[in-house]
């Protein structure tokens, strides 16, 4: 174990042995500080919907075909011309290094082993350069918490385009934070340092909670927003947190080359609706125009079947990845994505499915 500023940090290089993701979060509860723990795996007020959001996949049902003549699933894909091994890449999460010493970097290490996409975070514990170092050229996503100091996101975003980022994200659900019960009971503050801002002011983001951090981020996210991040690095903008076809509609007529389904793992606005019961409607009201990411609530194979049989071209997630972290570095990593992947890729199998296209076209009933 590593101690900086009092906080203990896990070492862990490992493959893991997983029965399932759900049961990760308590094997990582042991090792992870309690404050970093609240931070990592709590939802706003009292949880509501980020427990929605797993619940929601049982509100439909996969109807297997027989007869398949099917015996070796593909789960090849591609997004903006990025060949990936699978239709799973991770959601960006701020401050790895409350999981692992390593952080970010040991994430970016086991995502481009599986051959799949890292998304980092503005708010990440190492840099934009550093992570995308330890990636060793795979491809990565760089997702924007836009400030009010177009300076600082004109700085981020010109390192993001040097070091290879081959999309941006736009998260638009958090211009302020949401309401967590569980940082304000542990008294959470950033025991680390945020590499990507101490660009501008040294030690930044440690001794501060979220509330905090989230202060200078711009409360006003316009369409505008779309095209200026486009014309500054020249790379696809996904517009990241829609949960309405009207929001999907209004991004991609600002310009977004892709749209992301998403209420932030339950973390932001309680009460709203699971992100898999509005994935359908939004996806219609894209009609392929763009591709459809999502994420909120996986942790199952058939999961990831049925939010791709709903609209979506690839689906994201966050918690199981860095779970796996703390628990083995950058082989826990790659251990957690290549599991789901394997759960798919037999639901795919027995829903007698020989490729993502197949997938998509998937029937599922209604509950």
């Amino acid at each position: 174990m590593t101690e900086i500023n009092g906080y203990t940090q896990s070492d862990n290089e490992k493959e893991l042995h997983i029965l399932n993701l759900p049961s990760l979060e308590a094997e990582a509860k042991k090792i992870i500080p309690t404050g970093g723990f609240g931070y990592i795996s709590g939802g706003s007020e009292d949880e509501w919907t980020l427990n929605e959001n797993t619940k929601a996949f049982n509100n439909v049902q996969i109807v297997p075909r027989v007869l398949s003549d099917i015996d070796d699933p593909q789960t090849d894909t591609s997004i903006f011309g990025i060949d990936l091994t699978m239709p799973i890449i991770t959601s960006p999460s701020a401050a790895q290094g409350l999981a692992h010493s390593q952080a970010e970097k040991d994430t970016a290490r086991g995502i481009a082993k599986a051959g799949t996409i890292m998304s980092q975070s503005t708010y990440a514990s190492t840099s934009i350069a550093d992570t995308a170092e330890a990636g060793n050229g795979a491809p990565q996503f760089f997702q924007l918490y836009m400030s009010k100091d177009w300076t600082f996101n004109e700085s981020l975003l010109n390192e993001a385009k040097r070091v290879g980022a081959k999309a941006i994200l736009l998260t638009a659900d958090a211009t302020v934070d949401g309401y967590r019960e569980s940082d304000i009971i542990n008294n959470f503050q950033f025991p680390l340092p945020m590499a990507n801002l101490e660009k501008f002011s040294s030690g930044a983001g440690k001794g501060k909670g979220i509330g905090e951090i989230y202060a200078a981020a711009a409360q006003k996210i316009s369409p505008d927003d779309v095209q200026r991040i486009k014309d500054i690095t020249g790379l696809p903008v996904v517009v990241k947190g829609v949960q309405s076809p009207e929001d999907a509609l209004i991004a991609i007529g600002a310009g977004a080359d892709g749209v992301y389904v998403s209420n932030h793992g339950g973390r932001q606005l309680n009460g709203g609706p699971a992100s898999f019961d509005v994935l359908a409607d939004v996806a219609k009201a894209v009609n392929h125009k763009v591709p459809v990411i999502f994420d909120s609530g996986i942790r199952r194979g058939s999961h990831v079947f049925k939010a791709l049989a709903s609209g979506a071209d690839i689906v994201a997630l966050a918690r199981p990845i860095i779970y796996g972290l703390a628990l083995g570095g950058a082989d826990g990593v790659y251990s957690v994505i290549e599991h789901l992947n394997n759960e798919f890729k037999t639901v795919m199998q027995l829903a007698g499915t020989k490729t993502i296209d197949d997938v998509k076209h998937a029937k599922l009933i209604k509950k």
